[in-house]
């Protein structure tokens, strides 16, 4: 393999994370953890001792927070007033709420940098510095990335991004609020959107029908959630512009950028990463350690996503397969993730957004909503016939008026028997 600019970068992170140690024996949660470790824990020892550190769970990380994180001294008050820190939320998707400190500022750096590593998403930065988005996102984000409860268009621009949306759920939006949300994106003039995949799916919809078009539009952005192959053909379609995946959380920041070859790429300076318990396909849980947030930074971190990791000619790719409590089983006990599912819907239509829910037995329920006239009975049946093989079992279908998200906003696309239906 070369020795790409690309690879060297990947392999520096181990001297990052040895320059990272003497803040991490700063810190109470991990004092005593590292205490026990050997005192040549050094870059050249890193490779093999750093696998072998406990991982971290929000749990550790809620417990006695902030004192657990600031170092002796410092109190989140002072930080706070000081105006030095910003404090934000967690969504809640796998557990409940984590607050989460970083430095101001810190947001849009490590945001930056995982765009840049799209060329052609650079592109359109350094032609227009100052690029105005959209952002249509669930209101149950955090305070940093979404408002709460109604605002005006006014209270809806912070710097150069404006805020179309304030509903829950996408598909109880009347054509009024449709409307509402087109003519101020019209008014905006954007370069780009930052959706989530459902919302911005529904809002691409309503365009389509309408004719509404965005001349300024340079390309999309997906985050928040995962974006089923479903949700980008929609807006694909409607806005005529590419697509790109941007996977990250708010306790992290963004880790992963898709390139301009659909290839999901790490950004070596915010977080080096980890795949550990992989299966025989080499698809494990996501371990992140932060490299840039100097206020909360995050060791061996387990996200509660599978991934997998991808070796390419000239670096590393990654696979999302989304959530790990999200995943079903065959019924020969073979895990089964998002991504897989997902990937029974490639190249077909009809279906807008969907919900598989798998029963007690096995078998499936697939719950969906209808792109235009909804799915031939010919698609349909291909995809069950897809579904069923993946699982080992029998898939029905039903088509549904809306779809409920879970308590945090978001919508989840596979739902375990374990996981009861709101």
């Amino acid at each position: 393999m070369l020795a790409t600019p690309e690879l060297i970068r990947e392999t520096s992170q181990f001297s990052r994370l040895a320059e990272w140690l003497p803040r991490w024996r700063e810190m109470p949660l991990y004092r005593d953890l590292l205490a026990h470790t050997e005192p040549h824990f050094s870059a050249p020892d890193l490779r093999a001792d750093f696998p072998r550190l406990p991982l971290l769970g929000k749990r550790a990380m809620r417990t006695g927070f902030p004192d657990n994180f600031l170092p002796a001294g410092q109190s989140l008050e002072t930080l706070l007033e000081d105006q030095v820190i910003e404090l934000e939320h967690t969504s809640g998707t796998s557990e409940e709420r984590l607050p989460v400190i970083f430095g101001r500022g810190w947001w849009d750096a490590q945001e930056a940098r995982a765009l840049r590593l799209n060329a052609f998403v650079a592109k359109i930065l350094d032609e227009h510095p100052h690029a105005r988005r959209v952002t249509i996102t669930p209101p149950a984000c955090n305070g940093l990335t979404c408002p709460r409860g109604w605002m005006s268009r006014e209270q809806r621009i912070i710097g150069n991004t404006l805020f179309a949306n304030l509903a829950r759920i996408p598909f109880l939006l009347g054509e009024a609020d449709l409307t509402r949300m087109a003519e101020e994106v019209t008014e905006w003039s954007p370069q780009f959107l930052d959706l989530d995949p459902v919302h911005g799916m529904w809002f691409a919809l309503h365009c389509e029908r309408r004719g509404i078009k965005f001349p300024s539009l340079k390309f999309i952005l997906c985050s928040y959630e995962f974006v089923s192959v479903v949700h980008r053909r929609i807006l694909e379609r409607a806005f005529n512009v590419p697509v790109f995946n941007l996977y990250g959380s708010t306790e992290t920041g963004h880790l992963l950028m898709e390139n301009e070859r659909g290839e999901m790429k790490c950004s070596h300076d915010t977080a080096f990463l980890e795949v550990v318990e992989p299966d025989a396909r080499g698809i494990g849980d996501l371990v992140v350690t932060t490299l840039s947030n100097d206020y909360m930074p995050l060791l061996r971190y387990r996200i509660g996503d599978l991934v997998q990791r991808r070796t390419l000619p000239y670096g590393t790719g990654f696979i999302v397969h989304g959530r790990a409590a999200a995943a079903l089983k065959s019924r020969d006990g073979r895990r089964v993730t998002t991504w897989e599912v997902d990937q029974c819907f490639v190249n077909t239509a009809g279906i807008a957004h969907y919900e598989l829910r798998q029963e007690q037995n096995g078998n499936g329920l697939l719950c969906y909503v209808l792109d235009g006239t909804g799915p031939t009975q010919e698609t349909l049946n291909r995809i069950s016939s897809r579904l069923g093989t993946l699982l080992n079992a029998r898939v029905e279908s039903k088509a549904m008026d809306t779809l409920i998200p879970s308590n945090s906003g978001k919508f989840r696309l596979t739902r375990p028997a374990t996981d009861r239906v709101n």
